[in-house]
């Protein structure tokens, strides 16, 4: 259960910009997300001793780091090294010329996407999971009463559900250790039912358990990622989540991308390889979430599971060879009920795990996951489904009809084809403002200790301030008529130096380079052109959407106005945008405990018809127009237009 963490108010002076954050945020994280600049050039690590700020009113925790004495009792902290602690007022010093003129300072628009309540999306849903557990009280077999152990425990389940049809049982194990549960137990047992595929269907006993284990019933949420798997307990009797854990895929060994490892499954015992790789990531989670409540991976009594359609194929020991081959046919769509511990996953014999189908080659039951989990295929409204990634999935419709379609943006986004690239990790700089007359940064980092490189969010911060301030045009080209030292020609071309070597963690200069910048452009370009190509084949335009729904752990960190700003997010009514989060997760979360929520993924996926990008010449033409910053057609972003002077 988390805690809500107060609110607090804190306004920055002399821009007058008021901010709410939560009681414990740091304070130059607080100003960045208000768009107000203040120098700071080692991401947050307290050694420049630049992003000195004065509290003018209302308390923080700070670490008086290089602070003089004379300068902490007047009240300067460092913005990088405070927490908020009350409400305040915090008064930023004016940067000044060598003969003491107020340099301008013009607070950017920024904007997160709306933490708003999601159940207009989601909705609720019951504690109704797939399975069920009941305890009986058999009496004893007599010589009067001697029928076979099996009729003894349907005739307990009739009388204890006599409204129920009697289950069915389908597997030799659970027969061959029925006598001993039965009498090691003294008749005391608990049914494990896995209910029908319908509600007239009788249920399935997967199961019988010596004594009563009703209040043991759990159900796990797995998300297999390509790069990350998540995996989330869901207590079946409450519904609710206790525990959660993740970590790399451990197939990450073998290439960072789907491409990658199909080729390696086509090697001799690859296919073999990455199974056992996967296996052993999700056995871990499995491990890691089972000892943080202490119960027994046996007590999970059913998986739910999405991944994308090779991840998938890969889990199952599929061939996912003939995905990447055209007309990009996967082996199958409609995952079969698998029994877990078949797979070498840790988890009692009988439990099944089931996965989301998929659509197609590139759009796996992740996306489909998502889709169920914000109810697109039950609302009249029509909803535009983004899942940014290297591979960026685009679903568009309402309850009556749904085109989806993948378009490859490249690794962009997570650091890939940027030369100082990466995760987002510590170090990795997040946020990024420029002061729009002397061209210094101001730069927040993962953790905030000295910045090693650039993540997605902090790439598209950077390229969004360069484009507003005038250091870039909507080429990607740098303006050669800047004279100052940060704009240079380096190795590879003009670049700007984001962290001079003695700011940075990896003691070198961080710069953001023309080649960085053409790889961003192609990336936004592919998931822009994206939307325009499913939109068009259905007759719409961005003005007819009713929503725009962003997934994926990377759509928590995108600020709206600048990823609309260089394009990648359409120009349109900011109250539109909703981010959903791990999409993925929370369907597979609704799913494993609501059997009739879980029911509903067979409307979503009949609903979905799937467009192959790289066959729809259209697509070629809107790509080419969006290798500009935001676009070619300027009437597009009327927005951005205002901001962009000349544009």
């Amino acid at each position: 259960m988390s805690i809500t963490k107060k609110q607090r108010t804190v306004l920055f002076l002399p821009d007058n910009i008021t901010v709410k954050v939560d009681e414990g945020d740091n304070l130059l994280s607080a100003a960045a997300g208000a768009g107000v600049y203040i120098d700071a050039f080692c991401g947050g690590d307290g050694v420049c001793g630049k992003c000195k700020v004065k509290i003018a009113g209302g308390e923080v925790y700070a670490d008086r780091a290089t602070l003089k004495q004379e300068d902490w009792e007047s009240g300067i902290r460092l913005a990088c090294q405070s927490t908020v602690r009350t409400d305040l007022t915090v008064s930023v010093p004016e940067k000044t010329t060598a003969s003491g003129q107020a340099l301008k300072r013009k607070p950017k628009t920024t904007r997160t996407i709306s933490a708003r309540s999601l159940e207009s999306l989601i909705g609720t849903w019951d504690v109704d999971p797939p399975v069920t557990k009941l305890y009986l009280e058999l009496p004893e077999p007599t010589l009067e009463d001697n029928i076979s152990d099996m009729q003894r425990v349907m005739r307990g389940f009739r009388q204890a559900r006599p409204d129920d049809p009697e289950p069915n049982y389908d597997h030799p194990e659970l027969i061959r250790e029925l006598p001993a549960v039965l009498r090691e137990s003294h008749w005391k047992i608990t049914l494990l039912l896995l209910h029908g595929k319908g509600d007239d269907e009788p249920d399935r006993i997967i199961d019988i358990e010596a004594g009563d284990t009703t209040a043991r019933l759990y159900g796990l949420a797995l998300d297999i990622g390509t790069t990350t798997c998540s995996g989330v307990l869901v207590d079946l009797n409450t519904g609710r989540i206790i525990a959660e854990a993740s970590g790399y895929n451990a197939q990450i060994r073998y290439g960072e991308d789907v491409i990658s490892r199909i080729i390696y499954a086509g090697r001799p015992g690859g296919l073999r390889a990455l199974q056992e790789k996967v296996v052993s990531t999700i056995n871990t989670i499995i491990d890691d979430i089972c000892k943080s409540v202490i119960i027994s991976p046996a007590d999970i009594s059913y998986i739910m599971a999405a991944g994308n359609t090779v991840m998938s194929h890969l889990l199952l020991g599929l061939d996912p060879k003939y995905i990447r081959e055209a007309p990009y046919v996967p082996s199958v769509s409609q995952f079969p009920l698998t029994k877990a511990a078949g797979l070498g996953i840790h988890a009692h014999p009988s439990v099944r795990l089931f996965l989301y189908p998929c659509i197609a080659s590139y759009v796996g039951g992740d996306i489909v996951s998502g889709v169920h989990a914000c109810q697109m295929a039950k609302s009249p409204e029509i909803s535009l489904f983004i899942d940014i990634g290297t591979n960026g999935e685009i679903v568009v419709g309402n309850e009556e009809w749904m085109v989806c379609a993948a378009c490859s943006a490249g690794p962009a986004f997570e650091g890939g084809g940027i030369q100082y690239g990466m995760r987002a990790s510590a170090g990795a700089i997040e946020n990024f403002h420029i002061h729009p007359e002397t061209y210094d940064p101001m730069i927040v980092t993962i953790g905030r200790i000295k910045p090693s490189g650039i993540c997605g969010s902090g790439l598209i911060s950077i390229v969004s301030e360069l484009l507003e301030s005038g250091v870039i045009d909507q080429q990607g080209k740098f303006n050669r008529s800047l004279d100052h030292p940060r704009i240079r020609e380096g190795r590879n071309g003009w670049e700007y130096v984001l962290a001079w070597s003695q700011d940075s963690l990896i003691g070198e200069d961080i710069v953001i380079t023309e080649v960085d910048l053409d790889n961003l452009m192609r990336a936004k370009g592919a998931m822009y052109a994206g939307y325009q190509t499913l939109l068009n084949s259905v007759g719409l335009g961005f003005e007819d959407l009713d929503r725009i729904i962003m997934a994926g752990n990377f759509g928590a960190f995108i600020d709206l106005e600048r990823a609309i700003c260089i394009g990648l997010l359409p120009d349109v009514d900011r109250d539109k945008f909703y981010y959903l989060g791990n999409a993925s997760m929370l369907g597979c979360q609704i799913s494993i405990s609501d059997v009739k929520r879980f029911r509903e993924r067979v409307q979503v996926r009949q609903l979905i018809t799937n467009m192959e990008l790289s066959e729809n010449p259209e697509f070629m033409t809107y790509y080419m127009a969006s290798l500009f910053l935001p676009h070619t057609d300027m009437s597009l972003f009327p927005s951005v237009a205002e901001k962009l002077p000349g544009a």
